[in-house]
């Protein structure tokens, strides 16, 4: 299970307001990016399979693979002098690059 912050949520709300579809943020994990797996988040809907979570009225989809990777994690959103967007603390990172998108798994959180 992952959290997010009141300022994630409210972030969230107004992005999907501005864009008029997809009810929720899609949160995944894939391969690739410059430390070995990358976070992928796009404005979509909930598929069958999908994880949901809630906070204040907004939605967080992830689908069970990238669940496991990400379990722990808390979703924030920081507006500050390098750039302001969703940011993922995730406590199975043990290096991140320094975009922010891009993470290195502990060994045991490798699949």
């Amino acid at each position: 299970m992952i959290t997010f912050t009141n300022q994630a949520a409210r972030a969230l709300l107004d992005l999907i307001a501005s864009k008029g579809s997809g009810d929720g943020l899609r949160l995944a994990v894939e391969k690739g990016g410059c430390a070995g797996l990358q976070y992928v988040m796009e404005i979509d809907s909930a598929k069958p399979s999908d994880l949901i979570i809630e906070h204040l009225g907004a939605k967080v989809f992830i689908d069970p693979e990238s669940a496991e990777r990400l379990k722990g994690s808390s979703l924030d959103y920081e507006d500050g002098l390098s750039g302001a967007g969703f940011r993922i603390h995730n406590p199975h990172a043990t290096r991140s690059c320094g975009c922010g998108t891009s993470f290195e798994p502990a060994p045991s959180a490798e699949a």
